[in-house]
């Protein structure tokens, strides 16, 4: 099967009007035409007047976190996603990528995408916390990585625009990677509060609904969340079962790619993905809680159109992929639900808010809990930095957006954040030192429905 490459007929949809440019964080950060979706089109195009090395062209194009906040801005219904995701995968064909920026590729993905791996890596995260070596690790980062802006402050875009740079000068992506290095470390340090428990515990395989059962929901568990935010997989099936669904855990459903084909790499991301559509076979509905799976896995169907045994099979299945909160939303609630007093800010995770258009939903759900109020920040349709490996792979930009995003985030006077994301809670929680509590929608809905509260 040929490379596809860009869809010229999709680049010329853009008329450079520039509403994309106030949302794109890149824009935000380096104030840079080559930097925003208009541009990164322009650089699309031009990448198609030619067959060689495409140069600077790819470093613009990694800049991208792919947050698609362009979608929700753009009046003229400009396809970016459809764009990046076809011109990610040129970028791997036709740009040649140092030793140094492969491997670390390479090993993020034989990490992140395998969850027996991450559950093996528990023991030592939970003996090191208990040595308290995270709190060493963190006194190391503060000496290795320049120092965060005030709390409550954003940062200033022209002159962390030029450390970055100062930083990056001449790289390759190898200065990227090894700030890269640092930034996993740092999460390293978020990701040590896991409990022992992760390594062994499993979601039963079938859940049956409390009272009568309005259908049949099946549940996919993700890589990172299954291991480190197994609460919110646990809380998922809960309310889900509280609210009358039968819930299955296919345990024959792994990585769903997410990563790989926002990464570029197409092959391995269609490989996922096939395997992901056979694992949820017979299930009407496909219940997601974490975002970014969601939206790669809603995408299925433009992933796999080239592949004739697999077209139509992944096109239907992506029309039954469903966020959690539009399952949920889209039904009367059944279970009674408790107070809950606490003062939340809700933090909209980028590919469901842009990427998948869920907005309302997740907000409609926790207007029924009693007791609790909801606020929102400031810049909400921007990025935190998060992005899948983004943070690793261009980790100052990654961290500057982190810590606008959590300055704007404590500026709410919250007690905690909800957010449907785990990349999301991973960057915000990095950026807080686990100061800022970090709740997924379904764990206050799960506290309100069991009587549980503080949560």
């Amino acid at each position: 099967m040929a490379p596809a490459g860009v869809d010229p007929a999709l680049i010329k949809t853009c008329i450079h009007c520039g509403f994309c440019l106030p949302t794109c964080p890149t824009y935000l950060v380096w104030g840079e035409e080559m930097d925003s979706p208009r541009g990164r089109i322009v650089l699309m195009r031009q990448s198609q007047e030619s067959n060689g090395e495409l140069g600077p062209i790819a470093t613009h194009i990694d800049r991208c976190l792919g947050c698609m906040a362009c979608l929700t801005a753009c009046p003229s219904g400009v396809r970016y996603d459809a764009l990046i995701e076809q011109m990610r995968p040129e970028v791997e064909r036709r740009h040649h990528r140092s030793l140094a920026d492969r491997a670390f590729r390479r090993v993020c993905f034989e990490a992140f995408t395998h969850p027996g791996r991450l559950r093996a890596a528990v023991p030592l995260m939970v003996a090191a916390r208990r040595l308290g070596l995270h709190r060493r690790l963190r006194t190391w980062l503060d000496r290795q990585v320049a120092a965060p802006s005030p709390a409550g402050t954003l940062p200033n875009r022209r002159s962390s625009a030029r450390i970055w740079r100062q930083k990056n000068a001449g790289s390759d992506g190898v200065g990227s990677a090894g700030g890269g290095r640092r930034v996993l470390l740092r999460r390293v340090a978020a990701m040590m509060r896991v409990k022992l428990s992760a390594t062994w515990r499993r979601l039963p395989e079938r859940t049956a609904a409390a009272g009568a059962a309005r259908g049949t929901v099946g549940l996919l568990q993700g890589c990172v969340a299954r291991v480190f935010f197994g609460r919110a997989n646990e809380a998922t099936v809960r309310v889900l079962s509280a609210e009358g669904f039968d819930v299955v855990v296919p345990p024959a459903a792994g990585c769903c790619g997410a990563l790989l084909l926002h990464s570029g790499e197409e092959a391995e991301a269609q490989q996922r993905a096939r395997a992901m559509i056979a694992a949820f076979d017979g299930c009407v509905t496909v219940a997601v809680n974490a975002a970014g799976c969601g939206s790669a896995m809603k995408e299925y169907g433009r992933l796999l159109a080239d592949d004739p045994e697999w077209a139509e099979r992944a096109e239907a299945f992506a029309a039954k992929v469903r966020d959690v909160t539009e399952v949920l939303a889209g039904i009367e609630p059944r279970a009674p639900r408790h107070p809950v007093a606490l003062t939340v800010a809700y933090h909209d995770a980028c590919h469901l808010a842009h990427a998948q258009g869920v907005r309302a939903e997740p907000r409609r759900l926790l207007a029924t809990i009693p007791g609790l109020t909801v606020v929102e920040p400031k810049e909400w349709e921007i990025c935190c930095g998060s992005a899948g490996l983004y943070n690793l792979l261009e980790p100052e930009p990654a961290a500057e957006l982190g810590r606008r995003k959590v300055a704007n985030l404590t500026a709410t006077g919250a007690a905690a954040v909800v957010a449907g994301n785990p990349g999301c809670a991973l960057q915000i929680a990095a950026h807080t030192e686990g100061r800022l509590p970090v709740y997924h929608p379904v764990e206050v809905l799960d506290a309100s429905i069991s009587g549980r509260s503080p949560l």
